[in-house]
């Protein structure tokens, strides 16, 4: 299906011809196509079946004036991307002179080696049976878990591409698939606690089914013993998950967009500050080869590479797209999105322990005794993160462990500043764990407040 409508070669020429045709000489685009299908449940009955084929293009035009305009269409004949070209050179006119991108210089480098084979699809039918026997599995596990009101089974191929006036010509095609399975679980007299696990594949057939029962069934089990917490401040053990949660609802100190809009806590002169315990080390690697979703190059063509953010505590680099390398006098790093004003973030998180150093403190939340607060999952990262600011004041599930032993939290919310967090990291755990937000060990920290429910 899609070597047909998005090999990059035959649709560079026929955008080429088009825009030749139109007098439009500056011209680029972005391009995804898409074949999904997804299924949800509930107690054994067909929820949701869904299929569907997307396909999108995003396309960029320059004027005369070197202004630049952007429109987008899912018609993927002539005269759909002609009415693109079209209305992109149209809206060129009232382009931000003050903010125009230009090409990648790096848009026809040589890609990265990315090892993704593509895996076979197992069809909506058989996806509905694997997740019927799944909810059915996990019901059966403990008398006390009576739903599982969030679930879902999706697998999909997509291709995606980047093509420019230059010559550029970037194309990756890819399978994927996800689970998720989100419990409830109610005691008489009790309050309902709910809990869950995801699992990533690049197929269907490749999924981690029993991995995630299992998991999604501990957590649920192990948070139907909840007491109250007292309000104070707690040593705190954050799970990989957690952590990276919190790193990233904070991203915008490493985006250098974020920092020419006045809207991150880093400014230009930031690099090589101290911004956390001199044993921690942050590094954004989109070729992990854990992600699933890679991508061997950017929304701008970029090539996709392995770049330190934190080493040794100090802020190393910043992200980058093509319009913020050339105002810092950089090269792009391969992490922009594609439009008029464009987005920069962040692909795959991998924290680790400096090279060189270590924690100060060997701790392991298997065995600590003395007590401590082990979170494992924050809620409203949205609502309860103010990132120009660095506070945060975050709902989350978790136990209070005394002694070895686990005594879930009814209900808290966890609060402090990203900065001092940073900076009050006791321990990073031995043992880095893959998840499906990154890579991360258990992170320990010292001094934070903890408001339980009055």
């Amino acid at each position: 299906m899609f070597s047909n409508v998005l090999e990059a070669g035959s649709l560079r020429d026929r955008v080429q011809a088009l825009a030749t045709a139109a007098g439009i000489r500056h011209w680029d685009l972005g391009a995804a196509c898409s074949d999904d299908c997804s299924v949800q449940v509930d107690r054994g009955e067909a929820k949701q079946m869904k299929a569907a084929q997307r396909s999108s293009i995003t396309v960029r035009v320059w004027n005369a004036d070197g202004l630049v305009g952007i429109t987008s269409t899912t018609d993927l004949t002539d005269s759909g991307l002609s009415r693109a070209l079209d209305g992109a050179h149209q809206a060129s006119a009232f382009g931000n002179p003050d903010d125009v991108p230009q090409f990648s210089p790096l848009a026809m480098d040589p890609l990265p080696p990315l090892d993704r084979p593509l895996k076979p699809r197992q069809g909506i039918l058989t996806l509905l049976d694997a997740l019927r026997d799944a909810e059915a599995d996990l019901l059966g596990r403990h008398p006390s878990i009576q739903t599982v009101p969030y679930n879902g089974l999706a697998e999909s191929l997509s291709t995606s591409l980047y093509l420019n006036s230059d010559g550029a010509a970037r194309t990756m095609e890819r399978t994927q698939a996800t689970l998720y399975l989100y419990a409830r679980a109610e005691e008489s007299g009790r309050k309902p606690r709910s809990s869950g696990a995801v699992r990533l594949a690049l197929g269907s057939a490749d999924l981690d089914i029993a991995g995630c029962i299992n998991e999604a069934v501990d957590r649920t089990v192990s948070h139907l013993a909840y007491q109250p917490i007292e309000t104070g401040t707690y040593r705190v053990c954050f799970t990989p998950e957690a952590f990276l949660s919190l790193l990233g609802a904070f991203s915008s100190m490493f985006s250098a967009r974020a920092v020419l809009d006045g809207i991150s806590l880093s400014n230009r002169d930031s690099l090589g500050q101290q911004l956390a315990v001199p044993f921690l080390s942050l590094d954004d690697d989109g070729l992990h080869p854990a992600h699933i979703s890679a991508s061997p190059f950017d929304g701008e063509g970029t090539p996709t590479q392995k770049l330190s953010l934190i080493h040794g505590g100090a802020l190393s680099n910043f992200l980058h797209s093509e319009a913020t390398a050339r105002a810092f006098g950089v090269r792009p790093t391969g992490h922009a999105g594609l439009g008029a004003k464009v987005s920069v973030g962040p692909d795959w998180f991998v924290v680790g322990t400096t090279p060189g150093t270590s924690s100060p403190v060997e701790l392991d939340h298997r065995n600590e005794r003395e007590p401590f607060v082990l979170i494992e999952d924050l809620s409203a990262l949205h609502a309860g993160v103010k990132a120009t600011q660095g506070s945060f004041s975050l709902p989350f599930d978790g136990w209070l462990v005394r002694d070895g032993e686990r005594i879930s939290v009814e209900a808290a919310t966890v609060a402090g500043d990203i900065r001092s967090l940073l900076n009050s990291i006791l321990c990073l755990e031995p043992e880095q764990q893959v998840t499906h937000r990154g890579v991360a060990p258990h992170v320990w920290v010292d001094g934070l407040s903890i408001t339980g429910e009055a």
